[in-house]
């Protein structure tokens, strides 16, 4: 009796000409669905895949583009921060030399002035001298003169 029931007439299985036309309806469906909706989803799908991969590569070629000229960027600011390191040195050793070559010139001009200073000082020495050395010449004639003269 379970037999009757599943494959007999009006059972659950029937096999008359349904079974085929249902078969080439869902292959005619699939054909149909996948000329109408699945290809133009799977056209734009693959142009939006292409698309993404095409931005990926660009991007990933901008970037290598970014990390190099970083890494020059980095490089000349490195170079010109040791250019002016070098150029502060330089600066710092030129106005060092100015100052020692200034000091110098003023030391030697105080040499020279204090050496002339001297000079001076000792040629009036000597004419005070020489002065008092005639002064005193005279006053010990003329003490000479008054003691002869007061005997």
């Amino acid at each position: 009796m379970t037999s009757f029931l599943l494959f007999g007439a009006g059972g659950l299985f029937d096999f008359d000409a349904t079974l085929p036309l249902m078969a080439v309806q869902v292959v005619l469906l699939t054909f149909i669905l996948n000329a109408l909706f699945f290809s133009p989803v799977g056209r734009v799908v693959e142009e939006r895949e292409g698309y993404v991969n095409t931005t990926r590569a660009e991007a990933k070629k901008q970037l290598a583009e970014a990390e190099n000229l970083e890494a020059k960027l980095k490089e000349q600011l490195k170079q010109a921060r040791m250019d002016a390191q070098t150029l502060i040195q330089e600066a710092e050793q030129d106005s060092d030399n100015l100052y020692r070559e200034a000091l110098a010139l003023a030391t030697a001009d105080a040499n020279a002035t204090r050496e002339k200073s001297r000079r001076e000082i000792d040629a009036q020495r000597e004419k005070a001298l020489k002065q008092l050395k005639g002064d005193a010449e005279k006053l010990g004639d003329q003490i000479v003169t008054r003691l002869l003269a007061a005997k």
